[in-house]
């Protein structure tokens, strides 16, 4: 077992090849955010309980989605006609991370990986403009969402939650869509299971993993730091422009509710509602998984 030193400026991880037969690779460290970006560009995340060390992985299968792969349920098909949500992309990330690091029904202990040092250090990536988060909104409030890693042509998903029926689900098949139309090739969940393999994800070795990320690293960040990322969006089509009331400093008016952008917004905005072309459908997660029945 490797242990990495705290407070080092050498942010080497061993080779993945050395991980425990569960995925283990290393314990220690630190979660600033050059040691979080190495550890995504090599196939490593961070994963570990309140009052734990920082245990990094690399799983072997690892799950992989493509977004031309993804599937959607025939139930939220009609969800997304109804067009009841509103879904939004890095307005709320702090909101998000905080949702999703509330315990799950599934989990009696009420424990959560999601720690304070974990909001801090993906707070700073987002920040600097790696992590970003879409939120699902209804009647103005916050009902659902997911946050992960953009690097290059792949999205590393980390975790979402809802408070409404489906609503992390049409937060997950909007982003599809956009990062397939932006270029994005792969959607990193992670941890392999039988409800991921049922929404298209794949299965592949590690080594097929790291070969993988190399060529999609080596593709242009589309996604970009917040006030640029706003307008570098668009609405969808079925989105009628007259829904969006005004706009004024830092927020925002559709239909009589009005929300509150972050200060890095200035004034910017990103707002659709879901539509019936979305093809791909999601489920909350529980404990690590990011996809979970």
């Amino acid at each position: 077992m490797f242990i990495l030193p705290a407070d080092s400026r050498d942010f080497r991880f061993p080779p993945v090849e050395l991980a425990s037969p569960e995925g283990l690779l290393a314990i220690g460290g630190d979660l600033r955010s050059e040691r979080l970006l190495e550890a995504y560009r090599h196939g490593i995340f961070p994963w570990y309980n309140r009052g734990q060390p920082i245990l990094w992985w690399s799983p072997d299968p690892r799950a992989v989605l493509l977004p031309p792969k993804l599937k959607i349920s025939r139930s939220l098909r009609k969800i997304l006609r109804r067009g009841e949500y509103i879904v939004t992309l890095d307005t709320q990330f702090l909101s998000v991370m905080h949702a999703c690091a509330q315990p799950r029904a599934q989990n009696l202990e009420g424990e959560t990986w999601i720690t304070p040092e974990m909001i801090e250090a993906y707070f700073h990536l987002h920040e600097q403009g790696y992590a970003h988060s879409v939120e699902t909104w209804f009647d103005g409030t916050l009902v659902g969402g997911l946050y992960g890693v953009a690097l290059g042509g792949i999205f590393f998903g980390e975790s979402m939650f809802s408070h409404r029926s489906d609503a992390s689900k049409v937060a997950f098949v909007h982003l599809v869509r956009q990062l397939e139309e932006w270029g994005y090739t792969h959607i990193d969940c992670q941890l392999p299971s039988a409800h991921l393999s049922s929404l298209g994800a794949e299965e592949i070795r590690r080594q097929d993993f790291l070969r993988m990320l190399d060529d999609t690293l080596a593709l242009p960040n589309r996604l970009v730091v917040h006030g640029n990322l706003t307008r570098s969006l668009h609405l969808s089509n079925d989105q009628p422009s007259h829904d969006i009331k005004s706009t004024t400093g830092n927020s925002f008016h559709f239909g009589t509710a009005r929300l509150q952008l972050p200060h890095w917004a200035h004034g910017g905005y990103f707002v659709y509602r879901p539509s019936a072309a979305s093809r791909c459908g999601m489920v909350h997660s529980s404990n690590r998984q990011w996809f979970s029945t």
